[in-house]
């Protein structure tokens, strides 16, 4: 470890608190339908949509309407990616004549950029044509990340309103969000990436001769607006194979910075948004101390083990950190600051191998997941996911307290915490039920590149990162095969719309109900003491399900490492 290390974290943590504000003023304008500087250019294309897909905006739904709508759209999309993918040999902008997807491969990528997963199973330069990348991949990309903050946007007026029937508009809501926030925002990144070196062109590849005198094909493509709402909207779907390790995705620190700064930027805004919705803005920092307490807890620890080395290396003289699967221009601090982020945001972009983390350093990564998408989380996600957990922690202060629990003046009652439980109970249910499938069958042993405990944790990370919307992998595992895309597809749909679903629900329920004045004998849901309440109930009800199978994976990889053995 090295001070330049932790100066680097604490300038992240910074320069992040200091977006949180003016990130979630927008949002909390787009939250509220107000007018913002960008509609004097932008609002009569709005209106233009509105009035040639026969929509009111002002017309508002309940909660079953809206996710009704929310479901066929989304359902309509992997529809639409399916056909491009799997038509895509005899569609245009294919300059290397790339032929069309495998029936399994196309299933499990047009599922995994509906569900913001962008899990890939695939190598992009060698399997997808521009137009597979542009029309397909990457608006899904702004899609599924507008359908997240449309959602966390539901779930605000639930709690906001008062003896309310409805809980806003979908597709007012999708529109603001695409048109006032990603779309304005994507085109200021992908202009900054291009100046530093990131491809935008709709060429298919570049002959060069190396300094060896070597002549060698470089693939090319529409890369810098990809990669803006890749990391913006926590997608994480690389154009290259190797993400944002390949220099053409992330070729500086500046940009390496930067990329991590977008995928949090939105996720720490709409806890601010959620402060102002429900007129108490101590509310949204209670939530982002927690999300910011378990996020640098995880970053300290992966830069501590990374940074530690292995010891059987040590031993034979070899001293230093672990490089391996990391870039020479970004270093140990660098990557494993990042691996925290894209796991902790749900994001899924790499720009360092995890399968060749340490145990510990690589088992931080997969925690983040497993805690359900509630540090700091996906777009929309996060926040969502978030206020399950504090339903379920102010459910437990009520109990301690002897009353009725409730939450930001609205009464938590068995509904919502069935609702919630029932959410939640989705992540351990699937993940540790496929991953047991994919560990006793023979298609499932035939995906990991390692034997015990490692191939073990590639095999639990897959689905891990499947059901958690994840999209990042421990890359020993082979999952190109009908087995492996057929049931991460599975898992990555049940894992998006099975928590949404009850999400939804709850915040009809609580749009009805009126609002209850605070007490004295009302827990207080700001402050240490409910911060701390939060990261307890995340930790318990979060972390400890997954403690076994981190025992098995991890955990005894880690332990075997101790003892001078490797997988």
């Amino acid at each position: 470890m090295s001070f330049q290390g932790w100066l680097l974290i604490a300038v992240f943590v910074g320069i992040l608190l200091l977006l949180c504000r003016p990130m979630g003023q927008w949002l909390f304008a787009l939250y509220e339908g107000r007018r913002t500087p960008l509609h004097h250019v932008l609002g009569p294309v709005e209106t233009g949509f509105y009035r040639l897909s026969g929509i009111d905006p002002g017309e508002e739904q309940g909660w079953r309407r809206y996710a009704v709508h929310m479901v066929i759209f989304n359902t309509a999309l992997l529809l639409f990616t399916y056909a491009i993918l799997r038509l895509q040999g005899g569609l245009p902008l294919n300059p290397l004549g790339f032929d069309g997807a495998s029936e399994h491969l196309a299933f499990n990528t047009a599922v995994s950029f509906t569900t913001n997963t962008n899990w890939q199973s695939y190598g992009g330069e060698s399997t997808m044509s521009n137009l597979s990348q542009m029309l397909g991949l990457t608006i899904q990309n702004f899609l599924s990340a507008a359908t997240g903050i449309a959602l966390a946007f539901a779930l605000f007026r639930g709690f906001a309103r008062r003896s309310a029937t409805t809980i806003g508009n979908f597709w007012a809501d999708m529109t603001r969000v695409t048109l006032y926030l990603l779309l304005p925002l994507c085109v200021v990144l992908a202009i900054f990436y291009i100046a530093s070196g990131v491809p935008q062109t709709l060429a298919g590849s570049v002959d060069v001769t190396t300094l060896e005198g070597v002549k060698q094909t470089l693939a090319l493509g529409p890369v810098a607006s990809q990669e803006a709402i890749k990391m913006l909207g926590t997608n994480g779907g690389g154009f290259f194979n190797v993400n944002s390790a390949h220099p053409f995705e992330n070729p500086t620190a500046l940009t390496n910075l930067v990329q991590m700064l977008s995928i949090f930027a939105i996720g720490v805004g709409l806890t601010w948004t959620f402060g102002r919705a429900v007129g108490d803005q101590r509310q949204g920092w209670a939530i982002l101390a927690a999300m910011m307490t378990l996020f640098l807890a995880g970053a300290a620890v992966a830069y501590w083990q990374e940074a530690a080395g292995n010891p059987i290396l040590h031993n034979l003289g070899v001293a230093g950190g672990n490089m391996e699967g990391k870039e020479v221009r970004f270093g140990i601090a660098q990557s494993a600051l990042f691996a925290v982020v894209t796991t902790a945001a749900s994001c899924g972009a790499v720009n360092s191998m995890h399968d060749s983390f340490t145990a510990l350093g690589g088992m931080i990564p997969l925690l983040n997941i497993q805690l359900g998408e509630v540090v700091v989380g996906g777009v929309g996600a996060g926040i969502y996911g978030f206020l399950l957990f504090a339903i379920l922690a102010v459910f437990v202060a009520g109990l301690m307290v002897g009353r009725t629990p409730e939450y930001v003046g609205k009464k938590i009652e068995a509904r919502e915490v069935k609702l919630a439980v029932l959410a939640i109970a989705v992540l351990p249910l699937m993940i540790l039920g496929l991953t047991a499938v994919a560990s006793v069958t023979e298609a499932g042993l035939a995906g990991p590149l390692n034997k015990g405990p490692h191939g073990f944790s590639e095999i639990l990370y897959a689905f891990t990162s499947a059901v958690g919307n994840n999209g990042s992998a421990f890359a020993g595992l082979t999952a190109n095969t009908p087995f492996y895309n057929g049931l991460l597809g599975v898992a990555m749909w049940v894992g998006r719309f099975f928590i949404i679903i009850p999400m939804l629900a709850i915040a009809g329920g609580l749009a009805a109900k009126k609002h209850t004045p605070a007490t004295t004998g009302s827990f207080p849901t700001t402050g240490l003491l409910w911060t701390g309440l939060l990261i307890g109930i995340v930790l318990i009800v979060g972390g400890l399900t997954f403690l076994p199978s981190l025992a098995l994976g991890p955990i005894a990889d880690h332990l075997a490492m101790a003892g001078g053995q490797l997988f």
